[in-house]
């Protein structure tokens, strides 16, 4: 069963002509890009977003991105983008849903999953640094 994740945003997206093909559907790569939108505003709800995370001395990329498209979403539409933390404390793991934001119906969902580097080193950490983990025990219910 997939996991609901202990916090989560909801950001809206209008999509935009520049986003949409010649059928005026969106094309199935500008998706990663709502993702990262909403997982910026997760962070952000955290308190610890890249900002903060580079000033930490870690960078964190995505090592794996998985997506599955149910419906394609058009040109003006109204999308929710909820973004669900899953997993914090050995790696950043976020469960995604893409949504119509009038109906609720479901067009898209995806997982991230990225890990802490310390950008001195280059050293994958096996753990997320203290310093993230402190930040999401302190917003969690």
């Amino acid at each position: 069963m997939r996991s609901k994740g202990v916090l989560h945003t909801d950001t809206e997206i209008l999509v935009p002509f520049f986003d949409v093909d010649t059928m005026n559907v969106v094309w199935h790569g500008h998706y990663v890009k709502y993702l990262e939108v909403a997982r910026c505003a997760l962070l952000d709800r955290i308190g610890h977003n890249y900002d903060a995370m580079v000033a930490s001395g870690y960078a964190w990329p995505v090592i794996d991105l998985q997506l599955r498209y149910v419906r394609g979403a058009v040109f003006g539409q109204k999308l929710n983008v909820r973004a669900s933390l899953v997993e914090w404390e050995n790696r950043l793991k976020i469960n995604y849903l893409i949504s119509d934001l009038a109906t609720g119906e479901r067009f898209t969902r995806a997982v991230s999953v990225q890990v802490a580097v310390d950008m001195s080193s280059r050293e994958m950490q096996l753990a997320s640094p203290k310093v993230f983990t402190d930040a999401v025990e302190r917003v969690l219910p």
